[in-house]
């Protein structure tokens, strides 16, 4: 499927066609950085403009963001200046991720993914994260299959998520949104189960 090779992402950036920009840090993830005391290593695939490393950043977290499109990096550099080199170019399921990870952070990546590819996209955070770790961020819910955007259902995430604990699980309002999203978007916490002996 186009979406899930790099000149797809490549032709939108380039074009100025990013529906899904945000134009900055989403509120819900202000407001976990504001009351959560957590810090550690995290990691942002499918970064896009990078807002989101300043604001991990600035909270005393160790950000790693990627993207597998180069005019995505580059637009992330120059919009983050002297935080530019926590930007890499790389493939999420191909490329060196670094890592173990306290948390690996979503928005927009997942339902950027074709179906198919989200239980590699589930074992290739597990794999990433510390013992303990979560994914945590904003997930895209509904019914339409005419992605991207791809959007969950609870009984699919459940399957897709297998080896996490849902421990966090919020409606956001529509007007935290943009209008792609507006009324599907939930801050979620998916919390890495420990493997029994």
């Amino acid at each position: 499927m186009e979406c899930t090779q790099p000149d797809f992402w490549e032709q939108r950036y380039r074009a100025g066609r990013m529906p899904w920009d945000l134009q900055g840090v989403p509120p819900a993830l202000v407001d976990y950085l504001r009351r959560t005391a957590a810090t550690g290593d995290v990691l942002i695939p499918g970064c896009g403009s990078g807002y989101e490393v300043q604001a991990f950043h600035e909270h005393g977290w160790r950000p790693r963001a990627i993207d597998f499109s180069p005019a995505a990096v580059e637009r992330a550099r120059q919009l983050l200046g002297p935080l530019a080199p926590l930007v890499r170019e790389a493939d999420f399921f191909a490329g060196d991720s670094g890592g173990p990870y306290e948390m690996i952070y979503e928005r927009t990546f997942l339902c950027s993914l074709p179906p198919a590819r989200w239980p590699d996209y589930a074992r290739r955070c597990a794999r990433l994260l510390r013992p303990g770790g979560r994914i945590a961020g904003i997930f895209y819910y509904g019914v339409d299959p005419d992605g991207p955007p791809f959007p969950l259902t609870p009984a699919v995430a459940a399957q897709v998520f297998d080896r996490f604990e849902l421990t966090v699980d919020r409606a956001l309002p529509a007007t935290a949104s943009l209008p792609l999203y507006a009324g599907f978007e939930r801050w979620q916490e998916w919390q890495l189960k420990s493997i029994g002996p």
